[in-house]
């Protein structure tokens, strides 16, 4: 089932493959970016995490920082999705 995607403020998604080879919790991702229980989000091979507010945008650059320096390259791995289009406009992501 694909997962809605909000605009307004960006989402991270993370292969799952590759959050699991890190030893990155889900735990330190939501005290890190402040998420609440629906916004860290499991289809597939898909991690959707977010959406990520402006308050936490210094959080979410540092995020980025720490699944490079564990080894996640960015776009392969994971990537931001960056919310700027109009609400009229409904997204959904899912994996193969």
């Amino acid at each position: 089932m694909a997962l809605p995607i909000s605009s307004g403020a960006p989402t991270l998604f993370i292969r799952r493959q590759a959050y699991e080879a890190t030893d990155l919790s889900r735990a330190e991702i939501d005290a890190r970016l402040g998420l609440t229980a629906d916004e860290f989000r499991v289809e597939g091979d898909c991690i959707a995490v977010g959406p990520i507010h402006a308050a936490q945008g210094d959080a979410l650059i540092q995020l980025v920082d720490d699944l490079e320096r564990r080894g996640l390259a960015y776009f392969e791995d994971f990537f931001e999705l960056s919310g700027n289009w109009p609400d009229w406009l409904k997204l959904y992501a899912s994996s193969r």
